[in-house]
């Protein structure tokens, strides 16, 4: 038998909703076969199998919410009845984007759960059962000196007990951390007691992804030394080449936005300016070799960045094709992990709401955020004369460990000749 466990797809999922069951107890799968659909704090994805064998048991009811990360949620039992490694050593490991999240410092949220099948000295992975790992971590055994005697050298329960204890110690709940290190966890009063009368409300319950979002911008406004930089562009020429451009690309039912002319004049700047394009880790600064440019889109309940890769090598159409197609399936929550984790700086564009101005939080670890506002009629001043022009309103925000104020400067320099000249990027 082989326990089926909660994935860990994305760097902050560490719980999450089991929203449907493709699959019964009886029935037979083969690897590739959808069996779960789960929702995690971006998106909703689907979980495969990756071996055959029958459904024994369902564990956790289709519907259920705060699943936890690890957790079974259903049993295999392969033809001959022996436990089927691969299954469960995929459903073990975590990206590799959650691996890195889980190093980055964080000052109040929990890390994001690590693999669990250990690592060698030699950098190669350890199998081993569920339980086998349990025991492993209670005893204080290391599963590095151990020979599994399971299939395909899986360690088992029958390795594990009796074996002598090394290293391994089990990890500290983040409970007993905040406990011993003296810090008492802040208190949050109640609506009630800040006068809020029971009854005069309606509580909406915070879902995976409000609960993510929250964490991780309360971690970044504290963690983060930030500033922000404003800068207006002229767009009067962005818009009549924007013109020009879509009755071109009619025909092929593409229609380029103001924030796709925003995204690739954001990646050839960061190109213009490398030093802008680098994220602050403990070990020192990433230069980043692409600019990987994440847009905020609103998704019903939160927020979410999906990626337009290398954009400094792609033109207007292919941006705007890849971020319509990208939007919508946000909004599907049906993004891949490797579609929204990374980024190696973003983009937030309100100006279709009207909002002149705006500063953004800092979507860690990267080292900048883009606001871009309305482009709206201002008188400016030309050649000594009051003219109107079309101005739109660009806020940087800046970690100041990896960009400081003269870096940012650089970069808005770069930035404002290509949007208010834009036939550059045409070339």
């Amino acid at each position: 038998m082989t326990d089926i466990l909660m994935p860990a797809l994305s760097p902050t999922m560490e719980e999450g909703v089991l929203a449907k069951w493709h699959v019964k107890v009886g029935d037979v799968v083969s690897a590739g076969d959808v069996i779960a659909e789960i929702e995690t704090d971006k998106a909703t994805m689907e979980v495969e199998a990756v071996d055959e064998g029958e459904v024994t048991d369902i564990l956790v009811a289709e519907g259920t919410e705060g699943v936890k990360v690890n957790t079974p949620i259903a049993r295999l039992k392969d033809e001959g009845g022996a436990v089927a490694p691969k299954a469960a050593a995929k459903a073990e490991e975590a990206p590799k984007a959650a691996a890195v999240a889980a190093e980055a410092p964080k000052a109040a949220a929990p890390a994001a759960p690590a693999p669990a099948a250990p690592k060698s000295d030699s950098g190669e992975r350890i199998f081993a059962s569920p339980l086998a790992r349990r025991i492993a971590a209670q005893n204080g055994v290391d599963l590095k000196s151990i020979k599994g005697t399971g299939p395909h050298g899986r360690i088992v329960k029958r390795d594990v007990e009796g074996a002598p204890k090394g290293a391994a110690q089990p990890a500290t709940s983040t409970a007993t951390a905040a406990a011993t290190s003296g810090i008492a966890p802040r208190q949050v009063q109640s609506l009630a007691q800040m006068g809020i009368p029971d009854g005069s409300y309606d509580l909406i319950p915070l879902d995976g992804m409000k609960k993510a979002v929250a964490r991780r911008m309360v971690d970044s406004i504290q963690n983060v030394p930030h500033f922000p930089l404003f800068i207006d562009c002229e767009i009067d020429q962005l818009m009549a080449v924007r013109a020009k451009v879509n009755k071109m690309l009619e025909p092929q039912g593409i229609k380029v936005s103001v924030n796709d002319f925003v995204i690739k004049a954001a990646a050839l700047a960061l190109k213009m300016v490398p030093e802008a394009n680098a994220s602050y880790t403990p070990e020192g600064i990433a230069m980043h070799h692409n600019a990987d440019v994440s847009m905020a889109v609103a998704i019903d309940g939160g927020l979410i960045t999906p990626i337009i890769k290398k954009a400094e090598t792609k033109g207007l159409a292919q941006i705007a094709t890849e971020s319509k197609d990208l939007a919508k399936r946000a909004r599907e929550r049906k993004l891949k992990p490797e579609e929204f984790q990374g980024g190696t700086f973003s983009v937030s564009n309100l100006g279709m709401f009207g909002i002149k101005q705006f500063t953004s939080i800092i979507n860690e670890p990267q080292g900048c955020i883009m606001s871009v506002g309305a482009g709206e009629q201002r008188p400016v001043v030309k050649d000594g004369q009051i003219v109107p022009a079309t101005v739109m309103t660009v806020t940087l925000t800046c970690d100041h460990r990896v960009v400081d104020g003269a870096t940012g400067a650089r970069f808005l320099q770069a930035f404002k000749p290509l949007i208010e000249d834009p036939v550059a990027m045409l070339a």
